[in-house]
């Protein structure tokens, strides 16, 4: 997206980070009428929808509730796209909840340049108004704070080279690592808490910050017959390929992984194009996880729901547990780990499809798949790679209200239990769904309850204009797990950016609107007319 020449220097709301809670944050401030500044270190808003090209993963009762009316808009704007613009067969146009990947993962698979299309779309007629700049290719480097407030940010164009500082009243953190929380100071969390802290079930005997979940860098790829795709052999792939995990059933780079359920050895099956029609694929992740047939898994395109000749093939998003990489942490061990990091799951991910196209075991008894190519067109990079790595935990600010596995864990509040909260501010549901990590974890893959984002998850205990809008709101690193998906992360970024809105046309404070009934009623009111839904009916855990 173009950006002006000259930046405003000060605004009502600073976002910094333009994935899906930085967006639905800016969304909220300018509908508000209020201005603000969206910046992004990659040229493509979106986060894990786009720049990190992840499908979206969201509760079974998506279509019918569990979401913020402007997320359902997101997800009908992403439909009518295909319909509009796609050669859709009469009989996938016809599908009101179309899937248009037909992935198992997600109920609305789709390719991330679509949903760029569609969040740009959303945001441009608050940047014609001039109530939004968005600044993309910035990133954080300085906070100023005076007391218990942040008072500006330095960012920087990365380029040009240039430093900006803006200042602003209220400062929403929405990057993907809780960056500004390290910058400005402020109270957080990082990696696993000890048991003694909140006395999870599943948190380690001692605090660990450096176990994280791993990352993961997707990236897309079609499949064509005959052809011969494959590349040079990856620097590292001699290592990927004899690696095998304490936990691992056999190597890494192989079709047998761990149920992330029950820890059980299963085999996975690889079957590019498959012939079957499209329309009858079903994606319930409360009745099956779908990821045991890893083409269908995160397929994006399903070259069946369109006239016939329209694609050649099928484009899947690999985001499996062949490529999460965990050997290093992203978070909190220093530039040159976590670089080393990213350059790591890099080189996976380069290993992972050259294995496939070389050694990865056929259906017909053969080896190699040399048709798959990488897509640099679905992901907007020279290599094919996802521009962004997927990352699964941010560091979380010390909240006035902490989420635990007590509030949500199926086995501890039984299936129609979780915590009720009065501030609530919205709703989610997912499995409570942790990767394996830098501390050497296999999954932790527990059920839970649909659940509710108390208000006091968004409130540093100290800081009163510093906000989370995105996965770095109060929880643990157990809870994490299910509060990390993409309805909650825009669902939280969206209240981010009402309460800032609000704060400043009402003169209180986020901590005054939690604490006095009347001001919380008051914003309850703003949230209730914007279509957030803050309760749920009765619906039972998974």
């Amino acid at each position: 997206m173009p950006e002006p020449t000259s930046p405003p220097a000060e605004t009502d709301v600073l976002i910094v980070g333009g994935g899906l809670g930085g967006v639905a944050a800016a969304l909220a401030v300018c509908r508000a009428g209020r201005r603000a500044v969206l910046t992004e270190e990659t040229d493509w808003v979106g986060g894990q929808l786009t720049a990190q090209a992840v499908p979206p993963d969201e509760h079974p009762w998506i279509e019918q509730f569990g979401a913020t009316a402007s997320y359902r808009a997101l997800r009908g704007h992403i439909r009518d796209y295909y319909r509009r613009w796609y050669p859709l067969r009469s009989e996938a146009l016809a599908v009101t909840e179309l899937n248009p990947g037909a992935g198992r993962v997600s109920k609305l698979c789709h390719e991330p340049r679509v949903a760029l299309a569609v969040l740009e779309a959303m945001l441009a007629p608050h940047r014609a108004a001039g109530r939004l700049t968005v600044l993309t290719e910035h990133r954080p480097v300085a906070a100023e704070t005076e007391g218990d407030a942040v008072r500006a940010v330095t960012l920087l164009d990365t380029r040009r080279g240039v430093r900006r500082t803006v200042t602003a009243p209220y400062v929403l953190d929405a990057t993907e690592t809780g960056e500004l929380l390290e910058l400005a100071g402020v109270e957080h969390a990082l990696g696993a808490e000890a048991r003694a802290e909140f006395d999870e079930p599943h948190a380690p005997d001692e605090a660990q910050p450096l176990n994280q979940q791993g990352i993961t860098v997707c990236f897309a790829v079609s499949h064509h017959a005959g052809e011969d795709h494959v590349g040079d052999r990856p620097a590292d792939y001699a290592f990927w390929r004899s690696y095998r995990p304490e936990f691992w059933p056999g190597p890494l780079l192989g079709f047998t992984a761990p149920d992330p359920r029950t820890l059980e050895p299963v085999e996975r099956s690889f079957r590019p194009n498959p012939e079957s029609d499209p329309l009858v694929v079903a994606a319930d992740q409360s009745a099956d996880a779908g990821d045991k047939e890893l083409w269908g898994f995160r397929r994006i395109l399903a070259r069946g729901l369109h006239r016939p000749g329209a694609f050649d093939s099928d484009i899947t998003l690999v985001n499996w547990p062949l490529n999460d990489y965990w050997l290093k942490p992203l978070v909190g061990a220093g530039e040159a780990v976590a670089a080393e990091a990213l350059a790591g799951a890099r080189e996976l991910s380069r290993s992972v499809l050259y294995w496939l196209q070389t050694e990865a075991p056929r259906p017909d008894g053969g080896t190699g798949f040399p048709g798959l190519r990488i897509r640099p067109d679905v992901t907007g990079t020279p290599d094919g790679l996802a521009k962004s790595a997927y990352v699964r935990e941010s560091r979380r600010i010390k909240a006035v209200t902490t989420v635990t596995e007590h509030d949500v864990a199926i086995d501890l509040v039984g299936p129609y239990g979780g915590t009720r909260h009065r501030d609530s501010v919205g709703v989610g549901g997912y499995r409570i769904d942790l990767h394996p990590s830098t501390g050497g974890d296999d999954y932790i893959d527990i059920g839970s309850v649909p659940f509710e984002i108390p208000l006091g998850a968004l409130l540093p205990r100290r800081v009163g204009n510093l906000l989370p809008a995105g996965k770095n709101i109060g929880t643990t690193h157990i809870t994490n797990g299910c509060y990390r998906l993409h309805p909650v992360e825009w669902n939280v970024g969206e209240v981010a950016g009402a309460l800032a809105a609000h704060c400043l046309d009402a003169k209180v404070t986020p901590h005054q609107v939690r604490e006095e009934e009347q001001r919380f009623a008051d914003f309850a009111r703003v949230l209730d007319r914007a279509g957030v839904e803050r309760h749920w009916p009765d619906v039972r855990g998974y």
